[in-house]
């Protein structure tokens, strides 16, 4: 797939002499930007967010600069959809391993796993490690290329939040600032595994787990049963 265009060069000498006429802007076309986004994907996922870059890209998708300024304003704006594809991904994966959580409690340490899995499980590592929505802020110029990522992922943790809530599960909470709370700790502790490759992952899973659920208020019994795995004792009267 090919499209001729004009040059970067060409581009910007319009911007620096308005009085020349413009060729019309040609509409956005869904299969030109889907190659694009599949080509940056596939850079982002070798190289990781730090080797992006748009030349390469349209290179690789065989397109011209003129059909990337079609379909994204900037660099950014193409970061974003990239997030975008993977976290669609991500989201139905987490809520995949949700699935079969009987209680509030069980799902959110359902959630903990599969975050988990980017620390520790080889395929998820491969698959998502350089292309997360959230490697830090250095990487990115602005925190609008990956809020939503960050927002969409949570969603899954902040719907079983809220229902433990209503439930009586979980007590005193604010579901989306005890989601944030959660993320945090599960995120800081993948970002140490990364440095520090020997960690267990049982061990890592119940220490995580168990601060989790003791600061949503949950019984230690039933903490205990999370954490071991069990369907805890009791809940049926929740659901």
């Amino acid at each position: 797939m090919s499209e001729q265009g004009d040059s970067l060069t060409y581009r910007h000498a319009y911007v620096s002499h308005p009085g020349m006429s413009r060729r019309k802007k040609l509409a956005p076309d869904p299969d030109v930007r889907r190659a694009i986004v599949a080509a940056a994907s596939k850079s982002v996922r070798e190289q990781g967010v730090r080797g992006l870059n748009v030349a390469t890209v349209l290179e690789q998708a065989q397109l011209s600069t003129r059909a990337f300024y079609r379909h994204f304003e900037s660099k950014d704006q193409l970061v974003a959809a990239v997030f975008g594809e993977i976290t669609r991904t991500e989201v139905l994966r987490l809520r995949e391993k949700m699935t079969a959580a009987a209680t509030p409690v069980e799902a959110v340490a359902a959630w903990i796993d599969g975050r988990l899995d980017i620390a520790f499980d080889d395929d998820v590592i491969t698959d998502l490690r350089h292309r997360s929505p959230e490697p830090g802020p250095d990487i990115f110029p602005s925190p609008e290329v990956v809020s939503p990522g960050y927002s969409a992922i949570l969603e899954p943790l902040v719907e079983q939040l809220q229902r433990g809530l209503e439930l009586g599960v979980f007590k005193d909470i604010v579901p989306p600032t005890a989601a944030k709370s959660i993320h945090g700790v599960v995120w800081a502790g993948t970002r140490r595994r990364w440095a520090i490759t020997h960690w267990d992952r049982d061990e890592v899973r119940r220490r995580m787990v168990g601060f989790c659920l003791r600061g949503l208020g949950v019984a230690p019994e039933t903490i205990a049963q999370a954490i071991a795995g069990n369907t805890p004792a009791g809940q049926a009267r929740f659901e």
